[in-house]
């Protein structure tokens, strides 16, 4: 019993600190809606896109916790990383080069 108190407390202080970490980027970038992204044992994505078009990622132990981060943050999520919640992401040339040199034929990472 004692544990499962323990573990909550700890996951509603990781949803607050993830919290203000959203608004924060929120504020800094006129606003923000997110995506949520299971990545396996390493947790969930919060993936993270600004009214200005700029992009971020926080990750969170657990798909609970990213929801309950969000939530709190007050932001709007997605259901997928598609369509016109996709368009408004705006990229620069570091995200070019690197996709770049993801494909066949693109400048090595190396």
């Amino acid at each position: 019993m004692a544990d499962t108190k323990q573990a909550t407390k700890q996951a509603e202080r990781k949803a607050s600190k993830l919290a203000k970490e959203i608004g924060a980027f929120a504020k800094k970038h006129g606003g923000a809606e997110g995506q949520l992204a299971y990545i396996g044992q390493a947790g969930t994505r919060i993936v993270l896109v600004g009214e200005d078009g700029d992009w971020g990622d926080l990750v969170a132990p657990d798909h609970a916790t990213a929801q309950s981060a969000a939530e709190k943050a007050g932001i709007t999520l997605h259901e997928s990383f598609d369509g016109e919640f996709a368009a408004k992401v705006r990229t620069g040339p570091y995200e070019w080069s690197r996709m770049a040199g993801i494909q066949i034929g693109g400048p090595s990472n190396g």
